[in-house]
């Protein structure tokens, strides 16, 4: 690969990551474009005076030899610990191998890409506000299908893999308490509107005093209450909580958050999509499974395929 090629990856979570590294290793000039303020994607921790909240994935698990070796190394550098049987947590908060991946690649944060635009052999990437100031050898995506697919059709392409519906959504409650719960680190329910319980006070490098609680609800109850407000969504999900578990204490803190592509339901089958006529690709879990290490192997396949081409 030529090594002064600018290319332009789009989600700055475990895919853009991966990819974004393996591409600037092989002397690519890289530059990630994310529409949140973090990093990491579903890969996130929330903050607050109570605690700390992984709301999206809960840990990692590594099953290819390639994952497990950068487990390894992630580990070595006290990125991430073990936190229940073969589940690795990051820390001090999820997105950190995430965070490693990218280290000096330039991220344009809160950038919230609308579109690409042809310029010469080049593409231009759009926003609400105009167009960055730079052109680029090639564009992936490393984002949801369902985002991807206005994006990359901007660019007239379609392909057919990115208009069929992958994920299911899911609603995700915080719970804050002042003293410790006792709960077991990680409850799976079954149950009509909970998926699992998780206490996130329980994870490696979590002070506190007190208990950090994040609830999933399941995919199909989540379609059902989709449009529902976040308050009204938490008060169910609480009581639902106190039925499982007994504690009908109401916590100190609470919080929900949507998540509109959550779960991969219908993978692929692929690794990634690569065009490369017209130099355009997207990568993602959604192209492999449900699984952090899908979202890792499939950047870095459509990576490998970009500097094969160019």
């Amino acid at each position: 690969m030529k090594t002064d090629a600018a290319i332009a990856v789009i989600g700055a979570g475990m895919a853009g990551a991966a990819a974004a590294r393996r591409l600037r290793d092989a002397g690519a000039q890289v530059t990630l474009f994310e529409k949140s303020r973090g990093l990491g994607g579903r890969l996130a921790t929330r903050r607050m005076e109570e605690g700390a909240f992984d709301h999206g994935a809960q840990f990692i698990r590594a099953k290819s030899e390639r994952f497990r070796t950068m487990m390894e190394q992630w580990r070595a550098g006290g990125l991430v610990e073990p936190w229940s049987e073969d589940r690795f947590v990051g820390v001090p908060a999820m997105n950190a191998p995430v965070k490693a991946l990218i280290g000096d690649i330039p991220v344009m944060n809160s950038f919230t890409v609308t579109g690409l635009a042809r310029e010469e052999s080049f593409w231009r990437i759009l926003a609400e506000n105009g167009a960055y100031d730079a052109r680029f050898d090639a564009v992936l995506s490393a984002v949801p299908s369902p985002q991807a697919r206005p994006i990359l059709a901007s660019a007239g392409w379609s392909p057919a893999a990115l208009a069929e519906e992958r994920y299911a959504p899911c609603w995700a409650a915080m719970l804050g308490y002042e003293d410790a719960l006792d709960l077991p680190e990680f409850i799976s329910v079954e149950d009509e509107a909970v998926a699992w319980i998780a206490d996130n006070s329980s994870k490696p490098d979590r002070t506190g005093p007190g208990s950090c609680i994040v609830i999933h609800a399941t995919p199909v109850w989540t379609r059902a209450h989709l449009e529902s407000e976040a308050e009204e969504v938490l008060a169910i999900l609480f009581m639902r909580f106190a039925g499982i578990t007994g504690i009908m204490r109401e916590p100190a803190f609470g919080a929900a958050h949507r998540w509109r592509h959550a779960l991969v339901e219908k993978p692929l089958g692929e690794t990634h999509l690569w065009n490369p006529g017209e130099r355009l690709g997207a990568c993602g879990d959604w192209c492999i499974g449900a699984r952090i290490e899908a979202a890792f192997e499939s950047g870095e396949a459509l990576a490998r395929a970009v500097i094969e081409t160019l």
